[in-house]
Order: structure tokens, then C-alpha cells, then sequence
């Protein structure tokens, strides 16, 4: 390829034909185990945090808001995690979850999902069944130099926020860019990145946004809650200050937002989809061969969503603007 991709992304291309080399699709999974190391490494020095390159490395960062839906996938870690409790031989592969992200200073609720996010990797890190396969990292003070650390270290990309409410979103893209696939709804630029990669190579689940919106004269999130065990399970574990001895009734308040206000952001009905898909992961993930494959091609399809692209189009088909050499 040389290193013309470096000003052209479209160079990236031509790494498609690669996916189906063995030697290539090896040197890639090394790659990113290195990549993986070198974050672990650095965490450690740096915030005294310990994770294991060998898991998955499960990510979340953005901006802490309910339409992100955050909350949706600590739901999902908490129905890991009771799957754990209940049956301890059970055969999952080992797991860490990070999040970063910061929330707008009056938000009390994104605050607290900021909370139980930490109470809940306390929980998690401390019960005996779930360490070593279940692990979960809030990183504070999200900025751009962790990113450059952490988005090349990522094996999963989560980009779930309810269908019809993300304008577009950017993290998907430097993602999709360095190889981690996408477990996401069919929101904002997700839609084109499956558009350009296929979506045989997303894990994509949910409602559409025609479907969150057709439902809203109708939808009672007490129907998941009645009728789905796991989702029950969660919502009471969460309630029965199991996550918060120390703290009792702090977070009612997030259960009120599910239950007692309507769930406007829809978690508990995406949240049995988000698992089946969840669960298609993890399946893919323990053949390296079939997951690299989808990865070399999610990178290979990345280069439509550069800056330098879209500015060019801008210029070409809005503004009529011609390039200036430089002699």
C-alpha cells in the first residue's frame, strides 16, 4: 500500500483483498493484541488499574446521556453477571468492559449512571465467581489523549444509543478505522458504516427509529419487566441496593426513569435484542480467523469517513472550490 493512506484513506481500500491471506489476518491479530498490551500497561502505570490484554476488550466512550444509553449496556453487564451467580460453570469468555465519558454538570441522572457504573465494577471486581472473566473500567477524565491510547486497543465498539436520536457520532468511525467491530443500533453513521462494510460485518440489534417512533403512543416498559426473567432479575438486583449497601434507595432514581416514567429512551425494549446480538459476538469471536476477517474489512471500508474526504466533497459540490497547489 506505501503510505499514501496516511492523506488518501481510500488507500485502505485495497487492504480488502487481504482479509482471505492467513499471514496478513495473523500479523493483524497481533497487531491488536499489541495494541491491547500496551494499553493494559499503560492503565497500570497510570491510574493503578489492572486488565488482561487475552480478554475482549468491550468499549463505551461518549458523552454520559440517556439517549447513549450507557444505562443499556450496564443492564447488559448486570444480566452477565446474575447468568455468572446462577450458574458458575457457565462457559463465557472472559470479558472487560470499559467506559469513559464525562456528563454536562446539571444532569444528576448521568451523573448517577456514572455512579453505578463504578459501584457496579466494585461489585463485580470483588465477587469471586465473576473475576478473571468479568471486569468493568470507568475511566476518568475523558480526554483525546486516552482515547489515542484506548480506541486502538478495542475489540468492540458499542454504539447503541436509541434509533433516531444520534446526529451522527464519530467515535464509531476512528473504531471501525482501527479495527474493533461494531455492536450498535441502526442510528447516526452507523448506518453508512454498515452500508459500506456490510452489515453481515456489524452486530447490529433494535428498533429502527420508524419503530421507536410508531411506538410511542403505546409502549409500557412494565410489559419487558413482566415478561422477561433476566430483565426483571436486573431491575431488582438494582433495587435491592445490592450495588449500593452502603447507599440505600441512591439509585431509585434510574429505576423510576425505566419503570415509572416510561423508559423515553427505550433500554428495556432494546435490551433482550442487545444481548442476542451480544451473544453472536462472542460466538465469532473465539474463531480469531472468522473475526479478523470482518475486522480487515471494517477498516478497509473506514476510508469514506475522513475528515479530508468530506471537506472535499464540501468543496466541490457546495462551495465550487477549486484546489490551490502549492508549488
Amino acid at each position: 500500500m506505501g503510505d499514501r493512506w496516511v492523506t488518501d484513506l481510500s488507500q485502505l481500500s485495497k487492504l480488502r483483498p487481504l482479509e482471505s491471506d492467513s499471514a496478513f489476518r495473523s500479523a493483524f491479530l497481533k497487531a491488536k493484541h499489541d495494541a491491547k498490551s500496551k494499553f493494559a500497561d499503560w492503565l497500570r502505570s497510570a491510574l493503578g488499574q489492572t486488565v488482561d490484554p487475552d480478554t475482549i476488550f468491550d468499549c463505551q466512550i461518549k458523552r454520559i446521556h440517556e439517549y447513549k444509553r450507557q444505562l443499556l449496556n450496564a443492564l447488559r453487564i448486570v444480566v452477565l453477571y446474575n447468568r455468572l451467580r446462577e450458574n458458575p460453570d457457565l462457559d463465557i469468555p472472559p470479558r472487560t468492559f470499559f467506559f469513559a465519558g464525562k456528563a454536562a454538570p446539571a444532569y444528576h441522572l448521568a451523573k448517577l449512571i456514572i455512579k453505578f457504573i463504578n459501584n457496579l465494577a466494585g461489585t463485580v471486581d470483588g465477587d469471586p465467581v465473576t473475576q478473571g472473566r468479568l471486569k468493568v473500567v470507568f475511566l476518568p477524565d475523558y480526554n483525546v489523549s486516552l482515547a489515542e491510547r484506548l480506541i486502538p486497543a478495542a475489540d468492540v465498539s458499542n454504539q447503541i444509543s436509541t434509533a433516531g436520536y444520534e446526529a451522527s457520532g464519530t467515535s464509531n468511525m476512528k473504531f471501525m478505522m482501527n479495527g474493533a467491530l461494531t455492536l450498535g443500533t441502526r442510528d447516526g453513521a452507523t448506518i453508512e458504516m454498515a452500508e459500506e462494510a456490510g452489515e453481515d460485518n456489524f452486530f447490529l440489534f433494535g428498533l429502527t427509529a420508524d419503530q421507536v417512533e410508531g411506538s410511542r403512543g403505546w409502549y409500557n416498559p412494565h410489559w419487558h419487566y413482566d415478561h422477561d426473567p433476566e430483565t426483571r432479575a436486573a431491575l431488582d438486583l438494582i433495587s435491592s441496593d445490592y450495588f449500593s449497601r452502603y447507599e440505600p434507595g441512591i439509585f431509585a432514581p434510574i429505576r423510576d426513569a425505566l419503570l415509572t416514567h416510561g423508559d423515553h429512551y427505550m433500554h428495556l425494549a432494546d435490551l433482550k435484542s442487545y444481548l442476542k446480538a451480544d451473544h453472536r459476538l462472542t460466538e465469532l469471536y473465539a474463531d480469531g480467523d472468522a473475526w479478523a476477517r470482518k475486522a480487515i474489512l471494517n477498516v478497509a471500508s473506514s476510508g469514506k469517513f475522513s475528515s479530508d474526504r468530506t471537506i472535499a466533497q464540501y468543496a466541490a459540490e457546495i462551495w465550487n472550490a477549486k484546489p490551490c497547489p502549492v508549488p
